[in-house]
């Protein structure tokens, strides 16, 4: 927001930013194959799974396994090998195994707690892909009782079309110009 008078203008650019900025949660049956994922940056998969058995989630060859095959499961770019290492927590149960792979088209990253059950995930892309898939993948992979998930849409202001990105600059200008050339006036 910038600072200033507030004039009328500024409701109807505050309001076009607001609609603009919302964060997309979705659940099961999200779509960021396609098309409709093309005013943002892209998708974030956020996984937080549930009562996961504890040997799957002491196992540094597991993680690793999941994090090697995952992008070619979603259709990613895998530009390095897995770094996965198992670590131990200032509060003793809360050690566990955390990985992460590099995609062209941004990372995956598992957290694991096997003391608590516990294991996050991160799915970050530019590019659209499968939520469903990846989070059947890693159901299938660690055997959670429960998982939660949302999907953020990273970017909403990405300048993927310069020419889309023109119209909003001048539609804001066009908003926030009456008010620059209202206090203008006044203190002049």
């Amino acid at each position: 927001m910038h600072g200033g008078p507030a004039t009328a203008g500024d409701g109807k650019a505050t309001k076009h930013r607001l609609e603009r900025a919302t964060v997309l949660v979705r659940s099961s049956g999200a779509d960021f194959s396609g098309e409709k994922s093309h005013g943002m940056f892209g998708p974030h998969l956020i996984l937080d799974c549930y009562g996961c058995p504890h040997e799957r989630l002491t196992d540094v060859e597991l993680v690793y396994n999941a994090l090697e095959d995952c992008p070619d499961e979603i259709g990613m770019t895998k530009i390095m090998p897995p770094y996965v290492f198992r670590y131990k927590g200032v509060v003793p149960e809360e050690w566990g195994v955390s990985g992460v792979v590099l995609i062209a088209e941004s990372h995956i990253t598992i957290h694991t707690f096997p003391e608590k059950g516990y294991m996050s995930v991160d799915v970050f892309s530019c590019k659209p892909f499968d939520v469903d898939r990846a989070l059947e993948f890693m159901r299938n992979r660690f055997h959670p009782e429960k998982i939660d998930h949302r999907v953020l849409g990273r970017g909403m202001e990405y300048p993927r079309d310069m020419e889309r990105v023109e119209q909003i600059v001048r539609c804001e200008r066009t908003d926030v110009a009456p008010g620059i050339l209202a206090s203008i006036e006044e203190v002049g």
